[in-house]
Order: structure tokens, then sequence, then C-alpha cells
């Protein structure tokens, strides 16, 4: 074998790094808020839902 440490780099490339397939972070492409619920519809529900507490049991 090779006494120098020379044995596994004679075939590989100047730069072994893979090109990054996923780039990171958002883009304009990426939706805001995506999967979130908007403040403004949690409110709206809790005050339905407070309405018809109120009508059923009130």
């Amino acid at each position: 074998m090779a006494g120098d440490g020379d044995f596994y780099k004679h075939d590989r490339p100047e730069t072994p790094d893979l090109a990054e397939d996923r780039p990171r972070g958002g883009g304009p492409e990426e939706p805001q808020g995506r999967g979130n619920w908007p403040v403004w519809m949690i409110v709206l529900a809790i005050l339905v839902l407070f309405i018809l507490f109120v009508v059923m049991f009130g």
C-alpha cells in the first residue's frame, strides 16, 4: 500500500462537496404564514363560539 497517505485522494475531484440540492430560506414564491391560522380568524371563531354559548345557555 501507499505509505504517503494519498491512497484515497488520487482519484477524487478538487472539490468533493456536493452542490446543495435544497436551498435554504424562503423566497418570493413562499406564501406568508402557510399552515398557520390568521389572528383575525381565530378571534372571529372565538367570538362566534361565545355568541353560540350565550344563545344556547342564556
